[in-house]
């Protein structure tokens, strides 16, 4: 297991406050330290505002986006994220200029209104800024740098979901973990046993994590937010998350029978006692783990059915590769049903697309990148919302549990 981000969620405002910058960096610095001493590989420390149009005027933001790649560079930090764009914004088109001012700068964008309310523009709007993000580097990543929220909550570590709530600076763990579940569900002999020794494994690292926390809380008075166990993969096969659930007893994730194997994972990591923030769930992204890599490759494994996953798993779709000619209106329908699901099951969820430049549906990618599996693109299998669908609306979507 390894920590992927040491998180640091804080308002350095613009123009830059050097001070703060200074401060939060010295912390940073000292608790990747801590955690290193402690025997955890630290992959990178990671600074997150607030929503940027509470502090940053939209037409500053491709400003902004350079000084901050700069200036928390200088102090230690990989990378930042300047949170989601509103819902409700008309500023959409400053986003890709801002993502390509940098590769360590992150956005989001958010498609549910402060009220709870889907927003019909925004999906199209968020679907738009993928269409366009996909032709600024040859490759299309630019669309790692970016994702769609629905329902996602302050202070959730992994990026390019996180984002600050406005206040004192504090902090969180993003956890690679994807191998705690492997271990536990290859070593076992039923589910019960498989259930327990992933409890128990999780448990014992939040014990030493949380120790950890807590002690540099009290000497900087930063709050401790807490740790997101979601289960994290790596392209290694030792920490897929799909050769996981597959040691289960699937013969291939994606067949039926992988929504039970995904609830039962999640459902076991619920029942784990540590202090929580974020997501602590499922996270399948499809190009950074090799056993979802090789299920959509051989076409086990669709958009569609990563979504109906996202049911009762964490984070949604993730690095999903999809054709390079994928279009806003075929990709905006995608978005309202993840919304769509979020909200009604109470959930946080988020989309990060990859339209492949030049690659169609069935062809293989073709990446020379360290944290990246090689996979079949994936047909969307979408078309384009006509009529109401197709309007400007707000739409309310009442919570499943609100009739109980």
């Amino acid at each position: 297991m390894k920590i992927r981000s040491i998180t640091v969620f804080c308002q350095p405002s613009f123009p830059v406050n050097r001070l703060l910058l200074q401060k939060v960096g010295i912390f940073a610095n000292h608790a990747r330290k801590l955690y290193k001493d402690a025997g955890y590989q630290v992959q990178s420390l990671r600074l997150a505002t607030p929503p940027f149009e509470s502090f940053i005027a939209s037409v500053d933001l491709a400003i902004a986006a350079q000084s901050y790649a700069v200036e928390v560079h200088a102090d230690g930090f990989d990378y930042i994220s300047l949170g989601p764009i509103s819902a409700t914004s008309k500023d959409w088109d400053y986003l890709p200029q801002a993502i390509s001012a940098s590769d360590r700068i992150f956005v989001s964008g958010d498609l549910i209104t402060e009220d709870g309310q889907v927003s019909l523009p925004a999906a199209k709007a968020c679907a738009e800024t993928i269409v366009k993000l996909s032709t600024l580097e040859p490759n299309g990543f630019a669309n790692l740098r970016f994702c769609a929220l629905a329902n996602v909550k302050a202070n959730t570590p992994f990026f390019p979901a996180a984002y600050a709530e406005p206040g004192r600076p504090a902090f969180a763990l993003a956890l690679e973990s994807a191998d705690l579940a492997l271990e536990a569900f290859t070593d076992s002999d039923s589910l019960s046993e498989a259930s327990t020794k992933l409890i128990q494994s999780v448990e014992e690292h939040a014990a030493k994590l949380e120790a950890i926390g807590e002690k540099l809380s009290q000497i900087y008075t930063y709050e401790f937010k807490g740790l997101d166990f979601t289960l994290a993969p790596h392209p290694q096969e030792t920490i897929s998350i799909g050769s996981a659930l597959e040691a289960l007893g699937l013969e291939a994730f994606g067949k039926p029978g992988s929504l039970f194997a995904s609830a039962f994972l999640t459902s076991t990591l619920d029942q784990a006692t540590f202090k929580r923030t974020g997501f602590n769930g499922l996270m399948l992204p499809v190009l950074e783990d090799s056993g979802l890599a090789k299920r959509a490759s051989s076409g086990d494994l669709s958009v569609r059915d990563l979504l109906l996953f996202s049911s009762v798993c964490g984070a949604g779709l993730d690095v999903i590769p999809i054709p390079g000619d994928s279009t806003a209106e075929e990709i905006t329908p995608i978005l309202l049903d993840l919304a769509a699901l979020a909200l009604r099951l109470d959930k946080p969820l988020t989309a990060r697309l990859m339209p492949i430049p030049g690659k169609k549906a069935g062809e293989m990618t073709e990446f020379k990148f360290a944290y990246f599996a090689n996979s079949r693109i994936l047909p969307l299998a979408s078309a384009p919302l006509k009529g109401k669908l197709n309007g400007s609306e707000l739409v309310t979507i009442h919570n499943r549990k609100s009739r109980s």
